[in-house]
């Protein structure tokens, strides 16, 4: 269960942060970083991938069991939601 709540809160911050930067020169700079403190933060919970793609590809690569795959999809999207309706919020 600590991995998929890891995998929640990292999206949920990486896609803040997509939303919330600025459109400037600096924001490719800005999500870099943001996934970058995102996998410090939880990557040694969940692995870090923060993006159904990511998981769907550790799984065929044989790197987690398959039946972790849909839980860390589900907290993934909700994470992204989450995202979303805070900068509704702020």
């Amino acid at each position: 269960m600590q991995e998929y709540l890891a995998e929640f809160v990292g999206t949920l911050f990486f896609c803040f942060v997509i939303i919330a930067a600025p459109n400037t020169n600096m924001k490719p700079l800005t999500v870099g970083a943001a996934l970058a403190v995102a996998i410090m933060i939880v990557g040694k919970l969940s692995g870090g991938h923060f993006n159904p793609a990511v998981t769907i590809m550790m799984m065929m690569m044989k790197k987690m069991k398959q039946e972790h795959v849909i839980p860390y999809i589900v907290a993934q999207v909700l994470g992204g939601v989450a995202a979303i309706e805070l900068t509704k919020v702020l």
